[in-house]
């Protein structure tokens, strides 16, 4: 089990008052939050020796906290963005940060004094198995989602050609750098030694993202660019830049730090916190004898990213361990690294389309266009449509669907979806066409621990919760004594009907065949809600029911039901799957998405493509934590799917208002126009 919070070693200070004089404290609303939880509440007003006096690590405003500080006899600690930040810096767009360093000794990039961070490097055992794991498990998801400090980059920005010499820039008059003993002569110097021991390799000067974007000034300009050396500003991953390094050159940039976990030995001519520790060739003239210790890549990341940061959850208002924030950077990223372009979308109805503004339109406004209309698109824009109504756009157009923990109500009723999926192969109800999501379980064959762990805690969660796609329903009535058989029915006309249950595509039919193959089974039948509702087709005659089924179960709870039965027997339901999430046997007379992949009996044709063997941890991990978006009903953020499985568990859900009934029946009316919102 993850802890719910690692304490800095100062741990959280004991009725003292914590008093700043920078205006920017005021301004940072999430700022002030975090230190609040972390027991460092500020406050204005005039400290006494028993009091605090917080600053902003050194920056040029921290003189004002550090004269009183010295007046008063108060204590001093400084304040850092932690080393997983923002989409982007701050200076671009005022983005609050996902963390803080709060450090009670010093600062972590001024070797000056030991900060709190650097004692941890040195005096903490950093032996704990289950810390380390935590170590390992959280470098990979960071590589896997390609992500940094800064976040907003495409991952598939085209790097250059392998085999450079990356020299990492800064800003001009950065603490990090200055404290580091370093000036511009150094990265002028850097430059000579980087060409001079990599006789013949091009070196590609990695351009500070706030220097690209106009906000601060770099060491290098174009006037530096030779035959072998070149700029490079591009907003690329820095985990791709990484790998196609030979040697990586820095004074003190995060970029350094990162390139340790990417397999490199840094050429280190400052004396950042993770210089010293005998994972960095060191250049700096001045030794620094308080850190000989040899440390190992996981206690490094530990130390730093583990047990120094106050990491916050902004779904549930909290600290939390980083293994949450990364789950909310990913989210967050995600979302604008498919986004941000801008979206036109086909085939979505009207009451819709609140609801994917919500999804896909925080970064770049969603367009909405009806069939038959000329494609107008900004440079960029990529093209969504409905997946039932494929037809209606432009070909390629990436396919959207509602997800598997939708809501707390049906969509025929227009309660809005927590979570879509988007699929830019196929769709995941049709076998005909390869989709996104077998792609994504054939990858999740192998999962590392960190993988298998977060999936069997959404599985315990969702089991506990008693949660379900739609999570309506009655609880169970007494059932009869027996081997239990399950037969959720389904919509007749729903697309996954169509084009993926076969032979038996009714509910009269699969009910035939389930008693045919067990006679003496008690067989359970549980009609589809949007047919129990009369929105949909998909009745089955009473004789017939009265014939087939030993008791009919309207109205019940599918996930309560679940856990009564001894087996389940489907067409293409999603009742399969989460019948899979309990352990439960499942048989399909079709081929749903969870067919095929040795997880279930298979009475139908699956796709022979389907060839690799997961486990349901596996599957789990891409269906549920890869494949779809989710959305936060609370805050309105991105966010993984731990918070959708709480929200419905435990959350007030909104609920559709009048609104969108009127626009329901409004539809049929507005049909006739073409209507493209812009």
């Amino acid at each position: 089990m993850v802890p719910p919070h690692d304490e800095n070693p100062a741990g959280r200070p004991r009725d003292r008052r914590v008093f700043f004089f920078n205006a920017g404290f005021l301004r940072a609303r999430r700022v002030r939050r975090i230190m609040a939880l972390a027991g460092y509440g500020l406050r204005l007003g005039w400290p006494s020796a028993n009091d605090l006096v917080a600053v902003w690590g050194r920056s040029p405003y921290a003189r004002r906290g550090e004269a009183v500080a010295a007046r008063t006899g108060a204590g001093l600690i400084r304040v850092e963005d932690a080393f997983l930040r923002s989409l982007f810096p701050g200076r671009a767009n005022g983005a609050p940060p996902l963390g803080l360093l709060i450090d009670s000794r010093g600062v972590h990039f001024d070797p000056a004094a030991p900060s709190d961070l650097e004692t941890l490097l040195a005096t903490r055992p950093l032996d704990d198995t289950v810390l380390l794991d935590r170590a390992r498990g959280a470098i990979a998801r960071l590589q896997e989602a390609h992500l940094s400090k800064y976040t907003a980059f495409d991952p598939g920005h085209p790097c250059p050609a392998p085999g450079y010499v990356l020299l990492v820039d800064q800003t001009r008059g950065d603490a990090s750098v200055t404290c580091s003993g370093a000036d511009a002569a150094t990265f002028r110097d850097m430059l000579v030694h980087a060409q001079m021991e990599n006789p013949g390799a091009p070196v590609l000067i990695k351009t500070h993202p706030e220097t690209a974007q106009g906000h601060r000034a770099g060491h290098f300009s174009a006037a530096d660019e030779s035959d072998r050396v070149r700029l490079f500003s591009d907003p690329v991953s820095p985990w791709t830049l990484l790998d196609g390094a030979i040697a990586v050159y820095t004074v003190s940039s995060q970029l350094g730090f990162e390139a340790i976990f990417a397999g490199h030995r840094p050429q280190v001519f400052g004396r950042p916190f993770y210089a010293g520790w005998g994972l960095t060739d060191d250049r700096h003239p001045d030794p620094m004898p308080r850190r000989g210790r040899r440390l190992s890549k996981a206690q490094l990341f530990a130390a730093a990213m583990i047990l120094y940061p106050k990491w916050y959850d902004p779904f549930r208002d909290r600290l939390c361990p980083i293994e949450d924030a990364i789950s909310a950077l990913e989210t967050e990223t995600r979302a604008w690294r498919e986004d941000h372009l801008g979206w036109t979308a086909w085939g979505m109805r009207m009451w819709k389309r609140a609801p994917l503004q919500g999804f896909f339109g925080r970064h770049a406004r969603l367009r909405f266009a009806r069939a038959g209309q000329p494609a107008r698109e900004r440079d960029g824009t990529r093209t969504m449509v409905w997946a039932g109504r494929a037809d209606e756009a432009p070909q390629g157009a990436v396919r959207v669907e509602d997800g598997f923990l939708r809501s707390r109500g049906l969509g025929a009723e227009l309660v809005p979806p927590l979570s879509l999926v988007c699929d830019d192969l196929g769709i995941y109800y049709d076998p005909g066409h390869e989709s996104r999501l077998e792609r994504w379980i054939a990858a999740r064959t192998q999962l590392r621990p960190d993988q298998q762990a977060r999936a069997e805690a959404l599985i315990r969660a969702i089991r506990q919760a008693g949660l379900s796609k739609y999570n309506l329903g009655n609880p169970p009535p007494d059932l009869p004594a027996g081997h239990r058989i399950l037969v959720p029915g389904q919509v007749e006309d729903d697309a996954s009907i169509r084009l993926g249950a076969g032979d038996i595509n009714t509910n009269l039919a699969l009910l035939e065949r389930v008693r045919t193959e067990n006679p003496d089974a008690v067989i359970l039948y549980k009609p589809h809600p949007d047919v129990e509702a009369g929105l949909r087709p998909g009745q089955v005659p009473a004789a017939d029911l009265e014939r087939l089924a030993d008791l009919v179960l309207t109205g019940t709870d599918p996930a309560a039901l679940l856990e009564q039965v001894n087996a389940v027997w489907t067409m293409t339901s999603l009742m399969g799957f989460e019948a899979l999430l309990r352990g439960i046997p499942v048989t399909t007379t079709g081929a749903p998405f969870y067919a095929g992949w040795g997880l279930t009996q298979d009475m139908g044709r699956v796709p022979a493509r389907r060839v690799a063997r997961p486990t349901l941890a596996g599957l789990v991990h891409a269906v549920l934590i890869d494949y779809p978006r989710y959305r936060d009903p609370v805050t309105g953020l991105p966010c993984p799917p731990e918070v959708v499985a709480e929200r419905l568990a435990t959350g007030a859900l909104p609920r559709p208002g009048p609104g969108n009934r009127a626009l329901a029946r409004l539809q049929g009316v507005f049909a006739s126009y073409a209507w493209v919102w812009r």
